[in-house]
């Protein structure tokens, strides 16, 4: 009698081993289980074994590419950043500050959105040096200067007073913002940036007419 083939299963042939992944496919599987490590347990509970396991691999394929867990997180928060763009002339400077609002809500209430809320969190430990300067130079730093252009431009087509479009002036929307949701742990959603922007920043900014 023939011996059943033993590559055969009940349903039908057994599957192979898992594809070998390599390149973009095992990078994007890398960064995706780092992001979802992070904003699950933290970074402090965060390792690269767990990265490795959820992403199929071994450990030693993360080290060959990251010196460390901190140095894969911020790769990953990079990769899954969406690009900086300029904000159009829509005419108005309300209709281009409400345009970067909505945008940056849409951000903060995404995956990664999660994972810079995450990464706030540690600058109050022993991370924060570390932390901080990378926040500033991907996160907040691109908001703040796409906000300041918009007031320069503001000012020169006449809705912005003059004096306004500075970096302190630019600062108050992300800072408001972050700090609702870091130390209020309040909702960020078009309501409230809506609410920001029409009893704060545009009451600061407005021209002062004779």
């Amino acid at each position: 009698m023939d011996q059943p083939d033993r590559r055969q299963s009940a349903d039908g042939p057994a599957e192979g081993p898992p594809q070998r992944r390599r390149g973009k496919a095992l990078e994007a599987a890398i960064f995706e289980a780092a992001l979802d490590q992070l904003t699950s347990g933290g970074f402090a509970r965060m390792t690269m074994e767990g990265v490795a396991g959820a992403a199929q691999t071994g450990k030693a394929a993360l080290y060959r590419r990251w010196a460390s867990k901190a140095d894969l997180v911020m790769d990953a928060v990079v990769a899954a950043m969406p690009p900086q763009t300029d904000v159009p002339d829509l005419g108005s400077v309300e209709a281009e500050l409400r345009r970067i609002i909505v945008t940056y809500v849409g951000v903060m209430g995404s995956p990664i959105g999660a994972a810079v809320r995450t990464l706030m969190g540690e600058l109050d430990h022993e991370r924060a040096e570390f932390f901080k300067g990378f926040l500033h130079e991907r996160v907040l730093g691109p908001t703040t200067e796409g906000i300041l252009a918009v007031l320069r431009r503001g000012e020169a087509r006449g809705d912005v007073r003059r004096g306004a479009a500075v970096p302190t002036v630019a600062d108050v929307l992300p800072a408001m913002l972050l700090y609702r949701s870091k130390f209020c742990g309040g909702v960020i959603d078009e309501a409230f940036g809506a609410e920001l922007l029409e009893q704060i920043l545009l009451p600061m900014i407005r021209p002062v007419r004779p």
